[in-house]
């Protein structure tokens, strides 16, 4: 076990009342369980790809109720079709796990909480722009450098070695 994970997985938990933020939250997790999961049994595979699963069909309900009220945007009808495709790769992956199968989906989950903590940290300069109160954060790291997620404690890796 590494003693690194339970502190790591404590501290990362998201931030009450930000949907955006428990969803980047739970798409990290669900990668990280199957990340994990690509290194062991066939059995754990797929207990890690359910649920994900349970996940994506979540996402989906919402995004064709979004869709059904009118909402249709880009982004829905883009969200709708990768959920599509998250089932069929899911199912896929479900009836002949493998690593290869798995990590598909764990750079999607990846790339997609990615693209809602940018979105969610966007925000955030906006408002302080708008507020006229300078972004610390914003400040401190170039643009397209890598920060932890806000309350995630970071430790380089430097400093463990």
């Amino acid at each position: 076990m590494n003693p690194y994970s339970n502190a790591a997985h404590a501290a990362s938990f998201p931030q009450e009342g930000n949907p955006r933020e428990t969803e980047a939250w739970a798409l990290t997790e669900a990668a990280r369980r199957m990340a994990s999961a690509s290194r062991g049994e066939p059995e754990g595979m797929r207990e890690s790809l359910r649920l994900n699963w349970k996940l994506w069909t979540i996402f989906q309900a919402d995004l064709i109720g979004k869709a059904e009220a009118g909402e249709a945007t880009e982004t829905v009808v883009n969200m709708l079709s990768l959920c599509q495709f998250v089932d069929f790769h899911t199912v896929a992956a479900l009836t002949e796990p493998d690593a290869a199968k798995l990590e598909v989906l764990v750079n999607i989950n990846r790339n997609i909480a990615s693209g809602l903590r940018d979105s969610l940290a966007r925000e955030a300069r906006e408002a302080a722009e708008a507020a006229g109160t300078p972004d610390p954060a914003a400040a401190a790291a170039p643009a397209g450098a890598y920060a932890p997620a806000p309350g995630v404690a970071h430790t380089p890796i430097s400093a463990t070695a």
